[in-house]
């Protein structure tokens, strides 16, 4: 018998280190980034005072395309900068939420860089 390995579980537990050493100031919050096979979700997050500044998903009501490909995400990514600037915030810590920085999670993250984030 193959047994497979627990990927969500093997995911988890690389987010629980990266998360032992990267944490949002009010200065500086988490861009965090969840991603599953048909969506992917951004927040913004001050771990200090336990708040979610602000968000952006593929789930929304006014969001155009699909955010299980690359487009999606690089959008889903403008829409969290945008938003984090209205807020006035224009630096943070990027937090890939134990996923590899590759695909939608770069776009992603590459999105939000265009949208005028710094990290």
């Amino acid at each position: 018998m193959i047994k497979r390995p627990d990927t969500k579980a093997q995911r988890l537990k690389r987010h629980k280190r990266v998360r032992s050493r990267i944490s949002g100031t009010p200065e500086r919050p988490r861009l965090n980034v969840f991603r599953s096979e048909k969506h992917i979700y951004a927040q913004i997050i001050d771990d200090v005072n336990m708040t979610t500044i602000c968000s952006a998903s593929s789930v929304e009501k006014g969001f155009e395309g699909s955010g299980g490909n690359k487009e999606g995400a690089r959008k889903v990514g403008l829409m969290i900068a945008e938003r984090a600037k209205a807020k006035g915030i224009e630096n943070v810590v990027f937090d890939r939420g134990g996923y590899i920085y590759h695909g939608r999670v770069k776009e992603l993250a590459d999105g939000a860089r265009e949208g005028g984030l710094i990290f």
